[in-house]
């Protein structure tokens, strides 16, 4: 179990990789990271490095993240493929996203026609 002073090396799903990106982002400490926006350090990562990254790199964000704001998460959320499978469930097809614009076309109601 982490705590607030412990090192971002000690984070579960954290690697040597993972500490240079922290660094890159100028992230320092757990309270610093505590307070970041794991989409928001992705796409700066994109800009800083000039390459598109992994979006594994986003699931290993979102694990520290959740780390750092709170010392007792359970230790499945620890680990970064808790997250990748969470973004997975969450993302929708085009063939499903396609549909949902069918259907709220369909019940959308005309204004003064």
């Amino acid at each position: 179990m982490l705590n607030e002073t412990g090192e971002l090396g000690e984070l579960i799903s954290v690697g040597p990789a993972m500490l240079r990106d922290f660094a890159l982002l100028g992230i320092r400490g757990i309270p610093q990271l505590a307070k970041a926006e794991p989409q928001k350090m992705y796409r700066r990562l994109e800009r800083l490095t000039g390459e598109p990254q992994d979006i594994c790199v986003l699931d290993v964000f979102r694990a520290a993240v959740a780390q750092a704001r709170n010392p007792r998460l359970p230790a499945e959320q620890c680990q970064w493929w808790y997250w990748s499978r969470k973004r997975k469930d969450c993302a929708e097809t085009p063939f499903e996203a396609l549909g949902k614009q069918r259907a709220q076309r369909k019940h959308r109601v005309r204004v003064g026609g």
